[in-house]
């Protein structure tokens, strides 16, 4: 099944970018669609099939590949992973199809999708360090591609700028992963044959560091952001999903997988520091996005101070901020994709983003009323109104991480009204106030245009009303991700909630010493 995940997306790409004469684009967009929705399906039928009791690997698939370098086809999935996947088939299938009947070169444009899509899905199911690096950076030339060619007119230095810092990051996590294994003495790079454990700590605290930074780049995290308001503001909306709902992603599933769970105690040293660094995006991100005129680079800073969230629960290594690290992972691309795609909505009709331009978007009769109303419940999930997704997952980050770095978590609280500023001024200046008689008369937006922000308002709404829907699966592995920590942290939260009741009960722990364990 994971192969299929794997090569079926892949498949598609051949098939759509290899077929014949002169095809045309709403043809090309089916097919495509058809096989974004079979990954969708697969993805779905193994929520269906996955033990949300066990926390190791399952559906796991082994072939050995090149032994001599210790690579092999080692794939598997897990409570960290499984999110991830759906997410990526889902925002896949939704950005095929919202995509215009007038795209140009559709056929390269949905083969770029479907491999970033296979691409992404290697990344979260490899457990062999090479075969990770090699996905990781599998889809760097496609979105390359994606921006280069269909994004705006600074699209040439958005994109050069993008491989450029990415190529980077791959570059650091190979060093930072073939620094392990050598330095180990293992000629294994599967997962589960690698230990730091007999490393020097110093030697340790170096590699964590090369393998961090290169990470912190694909997050991104200050001050190795600068790559992403351009990519992100040049690059078309449907690039921009990708780049902000997925593949920001591999880097705080990185963290996860692999910082936390190879440097266990090293990780216990380097997290102050990273909880810093974390609040400084937060607050970085919250204070770029208030200053913006242009509501897509709103959103793209916005972007920055959400994944900091993240990095300050991954800091703080609780059980509770683990879990609520994963939901903020889904959670963000969700939101983060509602918004970019009304953005583009935004673009297309009115032919502006600038803040001073628009207004009266509400109005019921010329203006976007749907597209508005999604927009003001985008801003709301992502300020983290409660009983939306993105209550939840701030929430438990909050609440996991407040024991062990209060005040980064309250600078983070803080952070998080600020959100609720920059998108009142969005809303305010966007949605509400009058139209101009003379000009605006706006084309509609058709019950198809608004369909893909419809299901991700939906799922926003359901996931939260229903957090469980999206927590349960991750429990039992962040719960043993979080035990292979240091037995003498400073504090454990734990957290459990009666899934057959649909409610979550969070229950803090007092501090367990090792003498205690």
């Amino acid at each position: 099944m994971l192969s299929a995940l794997l090569w079926l997306p892949a498949l598609g790409a051949a098939v759509v970018g290899f077929l014949p004469g002169n095809i045309n684009g709403m043809r090309l967009r089916s097919i495509a669609s058809a096989f974004a929705a079979a990954v969708f399906l697969l993805n779905i039928w193994l929520l269906t099939q996955f033990d949300t009791a066990n926390s190791g690997l399952q559906f796991q698939e082994y072939l050995p590949w090149i032994p001599q370098l210790g690579l092999s086809y080692n794939l598997g999935i897990d409570g960290l992973s499984l999110p991830l996947l759906v997410l990526s088939a889902l925002l896949t299938l939704l950005v095929i199809y919202g995509t215009g009947e007038k795209m140009e070169r559709p056929q390269l444009y949905y083969a770029l999708i479907l491999l970033i899509n296979a691409g992404i899905a290697g990344a979260l199911m490899s457990q062999n360090l090479l075969l990770f690096v090699l996905f990781y950076e599998v889809e760097l030339i496609p979105f390359y591609l994606l921006i280069a060619i269909w994004g705006g007119k600074q699209r040439e230095y958005a994109a050069m700028k993008f491989l450029i810092y990415t190529a980077v990051s791959g570059f650091l996590v190979l060093a930072g992963f073939l620094g392990v294994a050598w330095l180990s003495g293992s000629l294994n790079f599967d997962y589960t044959a690698i230990t730091t454990q007999e490393l020097p700590l110093r030697t340790q605290l170096i590699l964590l560091t090369i393998v961090i930074i290169g990470l912190g780049i694909k997050i991104p995290l200050v001050p190795l952001h600068t790559w992403l308001p351009d990519a992100y503001v040049e690059a078309s909306p449907a690039t921009a999903i990708l780049l902000g709902g997925i593949l920001a992603k591999l880097g705080t599933y990185g963290l996860v997988r692999f910082c936390l769970q190879l440097f266990p105690e090293t990780w216990s040293i380097v997290a102050p520091g990273l909880a810093i660094i974390g609040t400084v995006s937060v607050m970085y991100g919250a204070l770029s996005a208030i200053a913006q005129k242009d509501i897509k680079r709103m959103v793209a800073y916005s972007s920055i101070g959400h994944m900091g969230y993240i990095l300050v629960a991954c800091a703080a290594g609780t059980k509770l901020a683990l879990i609520g690290a994963v939901g903020q992972m889904v959670s963000h691309g969700l939101i983060l994709a509602l918004l970019f795609y009304l953005v583009g909505i935004i673009e297309t009709k009115v032919g502006t983003r600038d803040l001073d331009v628009l207004n009266g978007l509400m109005n019921p009769m010329r203006g976007l009323p749907t597209a508005s109303s999604l927009l003001v419940l985008g801003g709301m999930a992502s300020a983290g109104i409660p009983g939306l997704v993105g209550f939840i997952a701030e929430f438990l980050v909050f609440q996991g991480s407040f024991s062990i770095f209060p005040i980064p978590t309250l600078l983070c609280i803080l952070a998080s009204g600020l959100t609720a500023v920059y998108f009142v001024i969005l809303l305010n200046r966007t949605c509400f106030g009058k139209l101009d008689n003379a000009t605006a008369y706006y084309p509609p937006v058709t019950f198809g245009e608004n369909m893909p922000a419809l299901v991700l308002a939906a799922i926003i709404f359901v996931l939260g009303i229903q957090p469980a829907w999206l927590l349960k699966w991750s429990e039992s592995t962040t719960n043993a991700i979080v035990a292979t920590l240091p037995a003498d942290r400073n504090a454990q939260v734990a957290i459990s909630y009666p899934l057959e009741h649909s409610a979550i009960k969070i229950a803090s722990t007092e501090t367990i010493s090792a003498d205690a364990d």
